[in-house]
């Protein structure tokens, strides 16, 4: 019983960490179903990264690149389907905030032109000879379309 909830559309509900409610299109007077990531599901992931980050400075970077990239590459192809771009924005922030501090961390008394010479290859984004940070705001959304009656059948036509 504490999980069965009945709720209207308008307000919305969470499941399997999307957000399901129905919006007004902007610019329209009609009401479409948006799903989108929940914000319990953007703190788990925002957590995740922060720990992450949080690991010892004396690893090198390719290390903590691979972590955080397996990390974001799974979590954004779950949540690729849906209104997402928005979060994806959001998550390419942080995550580069974090990779950055952690940088810092690791070499306090270098000036940022050698930190980033060293570690981003003179541009603003972390990268290595092996391995680049995932930007997750590079993932294009998916979104299904109403087919109707266009959807091809799956049985051969007799002719």
């Amino acid at each position: 019983m504490e999980k069965t909830r009945i709720t209207h559309i308008d307000e919305g509900l969470d499941f399997l960490g999307w957000r399901i409610q129905r919006h007004r299109k902007r610019g329209t007077d009609r009401h479409y179903v948006y799903t989108y990531p929940a914000k319990k599901s953007v703190r788990t992931v925002a957590r995740k990264i922060k720990t992450i980050c949080r690991t010892d400075v004396n690893q090198p970077l390719p290390v903590l690149l691979r972590q955080l990239n397996s990390m974001l590459r799974g979590w954004c192809a779950y949540f690729r389907p849906g209104v997402s771009s928005a979060t994806f924005q959001f998550l390419r922030q942080l995550v580069w905030g974090q990779a950055i501090r952690w940088i810092r961390r690791k070499h306090r008394r270098i000036t940022w032109k050698d930190l980033r010479r060293r570690y981003c290859n003179g541009g603003w984004w972390p990268t290595t000879e092996e391995i680049t940070l995932f930007d997750p705001a590079k993932v294009r959304t998916t979104r299904y379309r109403y087919r109707g009656a266009v959807i091809p059948s799956p049985w051969p036509t007799k002719g």
